[in-house]
């Protein structure tokens, strides 16, 4: 948490602002994608029990689809942003420790590939343990979401979202994906804490339709401006959450490791 302190302080102090900007456009997007994929779902009418059984596997596998969409449309920022918040975290890095590393296309396409990897990654694994919590809450709760066990697919969301970050560094670090998985899983408290602040931001629930429907503003003119601001500060929220995570991550990482050591960058002067 204090690292998100220190990387507001960062931000401001640096002037990175227009990174913002970026973020806060690709933000209009996933949204909008969100929207457009949004549906409603009904259940059938099963009458006896073969029907009950199908009806089972469909919902198991819309449950199935449903939570893949979902999880992948938040990793779906890191993807789409991961050039600029790598080269955010080495920008970072580099005021932080006088640390630099040229630019490179061919490492560049190797930073994105690597993030796809780990997003595939992350979410095949907070898949498959998803599903053992679900089936451990349904045993004891009509309700699984209502489980205290449940609580642990929060969690674990936390800190696969922290180790997508956590892991921009540790590849400057030339770490490779098998010895970066050691490290965050060794600092699993770092990675949750990063993955927590993020996800609060990141999912807040925005409303589109407020930002841009003016439709009643001769008739209701100061509930319409409220319903905007709110939105427009919580769509900000959302737009500052990847910024702020890659800031506070290299800012947690070089407290923790000391990043001014790292063999692999190339030294001030």
């Amino acid at each position: 948490m204090i690292s998100y302190y220190k990387a507001i302080l960062f931000i401001i102090q640096h002037k990175l602002y227009w990174y913002l900007i970026v973020t806060g456009i690709v933000m209009l997007f996933i949204y909008k994608l969100g929207a457009m994929l949004q549906s409603h779902y009904v259940a059938p009418n099963v009458q006896n029990m073969n029907e009950v059984v199908w009806y089972l596997i469909y919902l198991f596998g819309e449950i199935s689809i449903a939570l893949m969409l979902m999880e992948f449309a938040k990793y779906l920022v890191v993807i789409i942003l991961s050039p600029l918040i790598s080269h955010l975290s080495m920008k970072t890095e580099n005021k932080l420790t006088g640390n630099s590393y040229p630019f490179s296309l061919t490492q560049l396409l190797n930073d994105i590939k690597r993030a796809f990897k780990i997003v595939l990654r992350n979410l095949m694994w907070y898949y498959f343990f998803f599903l053992i919590i679900y089936v451990v809450s349904s045993l004891g709760w009509e309700n699984p979401k209502s489980s205290p066990v449940f609580y642990l697919t929060f969690a674990l969301g936390f800190f696969y979202y922290g180790f997508g970050f956590l892991d921009y560094i540790n590849e400057r670090r030339r770490l490779n994906i098998d010895e970066s998985i050691t490290f965050v899983r060794d600092n699993r408290g770092l990675a949750i804490a990063i993955g927590l602040v993020y996800s609060v931001l990141i999912l807040v629930p925005v409303d589109l339709g407020a930002l841009f429907d003016w439709s009643n503003f001769s008739d209701h003119m100061l509930s319409t401006i409220g319903v905007f601001s709110l939105h427009l500060f919580l769509w900000f929220c959302a737009a500052t959450a990847p910024i702020l995570a890659i800031v506070a991550a290299t800012i947690a990482m070089d407290d923790l490791v000391d990043l001014k050591s790292n063999k692999f960058s190339k030294k001030a002067g």
